[in-house]
């Protein structure tokens, strides 16, 4: 089992979720630099948080054309897992691994504090080791996060179960009151079709310790962990 963890410049995310990887979880991971083609083998690969190219013509645009990009989407398509975090989301979004958008948060700030979303969905490799409708904190840090698409793109969501993950208040009764970015149907995180490429805004790198403040987000690591060793058992 190896992780690959995606550098592009201006990545800053990066170095926490190789340090939830091996540290944490104490499984073999890589960082693979955002002009590299190869995936080194890797099994999962996460698409970090940060600022890729500075932002420039719009979130995620210009990694979205990074050569390792060619290579994550052959790996996608093959059925290879994938995470997007936070920018990587972005990037998902707009190389059409994933559907739909993120924009500008509806109060056009960029917002930093810790937000809490329920799992929606067990049924994935990013979401199998945590219970239905459980709570996770983690920490946002974004300007564009709020999720937007067309309604037909949004109802294909729902009925197909995509959505992963929706903000919700600490106790996850009100979805809307813990909306953070007026994101479409308190939307966190969603996967494709094939449930084998995920995205979502908050951290869960930034989550994976009580040192800092939860170690809620593990959860999603462990997830991946568990899916690719019950993979290795069925082949072996």
């Amino acid at each position: 089992m190896k992780f690959g963890v995606v550098v592009f410049p201006g990545s800053n995310c990066d170095h926490d979720a190789f340090y939830a990887i091996s540290s944490v979880l104490n499984q073999p991971v890589e960082f693979i630099w955002h002009q590299s083609e190869n995936l080194a083998g890797c099994d999962a690969v996460i698409l970090p948080g940060g600022f890729s190219y500075g932002d420039y013509l719009r979130t995620g645009a210009i990694a979205r054309f990074s050569p390792v990009m060619k290579s994550v989407e052959k790996f996608a398509n093959a059925g290879g897992l994938v995470l997007g975090i936070c920018n990587g989301f972005q990037i998902l979004c707009e190389a059409g691994l994933l559907p739909g958008a993120l924009i500008r948060n509806s109060g056009l700030r960029f917002i930093c504090r810790p937000v809490h979303f329920r799992v929606a969905q067990t049924d994935t490799p990013f979401t199998c080791a945590a219970q239905k409708g459980q709570i996770i904190q983690a920490p946002i840090a974004h300007s564009d996060g709020c999720y937007t698409c067309d309604p037909a793109t949004l109802a294909g969501l729902e009925s197909n179960r995509q959505v992963i993950f929706r903000y919700t208040t600490p106790d996850g009764t009100n979805d809307a009151a813990g909306n953070p970015n007026g994101a479409m149907n308190n939307i966190a995180g969603i996967c494709n079709r094939a449930r084998n490429v995920a995205g979502l805004m908050p951290h869960p790198e930034r989550a994976v310790e009580a040192a800092l403040d939860s170690a809620d987000g593990l959860v999603i690591f462990r997830s991946l962990v568990e899916t690719l060793l019950g993979a290795a058992k069925a082949t072996a």
